[in-house]
Parts: structure tokens; sequence; C-alpha cells
């Protein structure tokens, strides 16, 4: 058995790959909130030949062609894109195996219940961990159905045209709710995953807990909240529909 093996088949090498993946997630949806929130930034007005007024290019449809091409010309369209998803595939792969992994190996090692149980002492999110991070996963897959590939059609999708794509969904209230709704499941699974992370990775400390707590805290509300408010914004109408350009503006 090789040394990786042995280190995976340990249940200290489980939670290590857990915290590390779950580093990398955290990681990325810190900075999908922050292109998210760039809805709020407005748009750069162009003028294009032949039109009476400048024609709106949203900022968002600026930052999601950016990470089509970022890279290029060192590398081809798409590559650094394609480089990130497959690395946060993996993590999402992994982390979804040890968890469960992890989870049947405590049910093994304790096949009958205590007479009290120590459930009650855990928080709510740490007891319904698996029950969020399935709503999550399944969350997962229709966002990427809905917005990335466009197979899932809620009102209109172009490829490329994010703001309008996240409009035309988000004025449908089922829609809308629902996203706010796994988002605050988002929450609470982030926040107990981030405060085990530190657990996990030895930063945890009598000195620093209330900080490393209020960190998890912090944290996981704040990209949840960002997240929510996307739709919750087009939804009131509080972000205008600010119309129409032809795709080769982006290309300025």
């Amino acid at each position: 058995m090789t040394r990786f093996s042995k280190f995976y088949a340990s249940s200290i090498g489980k939670k290590f790959i857990a915290a590390v993946t779950g580093l990398v997630l955290f990681g990325f949806l810190a900075g999908h909130v922050a292109g998210n929130l760039k809805v709020y930034t407005g748009a750069d007005h162009v003028m294009v030949d032949g039109a009476e007024d400048a024609i709106n290019v949203p900022h968002i449809d600026q930052y999601g062609h950016f990470l089509r091409v970022v890279g290029e010309p060192l590398v081809p369209k798409l590559f650094v894109l394609w480089g990130a998803r497959v690395v946060l595939l993996l993590s999402v792969v992994l982390h979804i195996m040890v968890v469960v992994q992890l989870s049947m190996k405590s049910a093994e090692a304790r096949p009958v219940d205590y007479v009290k149980s120590k459930k009650a002492a855990a928080s709510w999110a740490a007891r319904y961990m698996m029950v969020s991070g399935l709503i999550v996963l399944a969350f997962i897959i229709f966002h990427l159905l809905h917005f990335t590939a466009g197979v899932i059609v809620i009102g209109d999708f172009e490829e490329g045209k994010v703001y309008n794509n996240l409009r035309s969904s988000f004025r449908n209230p089922i829609v809308a709710i629902g996203y706010v709704v796994v988002m605050a499941m988002l929450a609470f699974h982030m926040y107990h995953g981030v405060w085990s992370l530190f657990q996990t990775l030895g930063l945890d400390n009598p000195d620093r807990n209330r900080f490393l707590r209020a960190f998890a805290i912090v944290a996981s509300v704040g990209i949840a909240a960002g997240l929510a408010s996307v739709p919750l914004a087009f939804l009131t109408g509080m972000l205008p529909d600010l119309g129409e350009y032809p795709s080769y503006l982006l290309e300025k």
C-alpha cells in the first residue's frame, strides 16, 4: 500500500482531505459572491455607430467574458476557466466521498445509540450537516444546468449575457425565493464546515476560538447573504433592465 493510500485510508487523512477541499470550495464561494455583486456596479455606456443612444454593457457580463479569455494569448481561450472548473469538480467529488466515508465509519463504530445522545449538545448546523450538504449538492447541479449550461431555461437565456439571464430568471418569484432558501442552508453548512476546518488543521486554540467562531459566522452569513441579495434585488425591481447589446462589444 502506498503512502497516499495509507493516508487516505486513515480517519485523519480523510478529515484533512475534507478540510483542504472545503477550503478550496470556500475560496471559490468568496470569489463567486464578489463576481455576482457586480450586478450592483452598473454598466459601461458604449456608443455604437447608427445608435441614437449609448448601449449599456453590464459590468458582470464583462467580468464573465474576462473569465473566459483570461490567460490569452499565453493559453487558449477557456483554458484557465476549465482548469478552475476541473479543480472545483475534483474538490466537490473528494469532499463528498471522504465526508460520506467518515460518516459511515462513525456509524459502524457506534452501532447502538447512547442512552443520552450527544447530539443534543451539538449545534443545529452540525447535526444536519449531511442534509444541508445534499441540498447544496442538488442546488449546485441545478444551478450549473440553469445558468452555465442553459439546459434548464427559465425565462430567457443567452450565453454570455449574465445580467439579462439573471434578471429574466429571478423575476420568477418561485425561482428567486428558492435560491434564497438554499442560500440559508448554505450558510449553516458553511459555518460548521469553516469551524471544523480550523479544528482539523490545528488552528483552533482557546485563546483565539472566539475570533475563529466569529469569523466562521461572519464569513458564512456574509457570503450567503451576498448571493441571496441578487435574486431578491431582481425580484423586487431594485435592479433595472439595462437592455440588449451586441455581443461583439464585450471584445472591446
